[in-house]
């Protein structure tokens, strides 16, 4: 089992960015996909990216196509979400998760952190 722990929300004016970071504990985190999803007032959990073991497939939501970017370090355990060109509507509450792969797109989530808040400001 992996253990997820994230940091690096707050708030930041519209323009700007901040990188999240999502800490794993377990010998096993370079066996799972990583993900980052997102959860506003009133809305449902979204997946925005996650990766591939293979590194061979990053997908990304229409959303945040060329503002956000994942990235991971197996040697930190540590997968990293920063994010770009923020604006109003990116205010939620982050998440990142571990898993499988079904499709692009798909993410087969066994475990979640809990959470870190981005607000937005306009």
């Amino acid at each position: 089992q992996v253990q997820l722990v994230e940091s690096g929300g707050g708030l930041v004016q519209a323009g700007g960015s901040l990188r999240l970071s999502c800490a794993a504990s377990g010998r096993t985190f370079s066996s799972y996909a990583m993900g980052w999803f997102r959860q506003a007032p009133g809305k449902d959990r979204e997946l925005l990216t996650h990766d591939s073991l293979s590194g061979r497939i990053t997908y990304y939501a229409d959303s945040v196509k060329g503002r956000f970017t994942i990235s991971r370090d197996n040697t930190k355990n540590t997968v990293y979400l920063q994010m770009n060109s923020l604006i109003p509507d990116d205010t939620a509450v982050y998440y990142c998760a571990y898993g499988h792969i079904i499709n692009p797109g798909d993410l087969h989530t066994l475990g979640w952190g809990q959470g870190t808040q981005v607000t937005v400001s306009s």
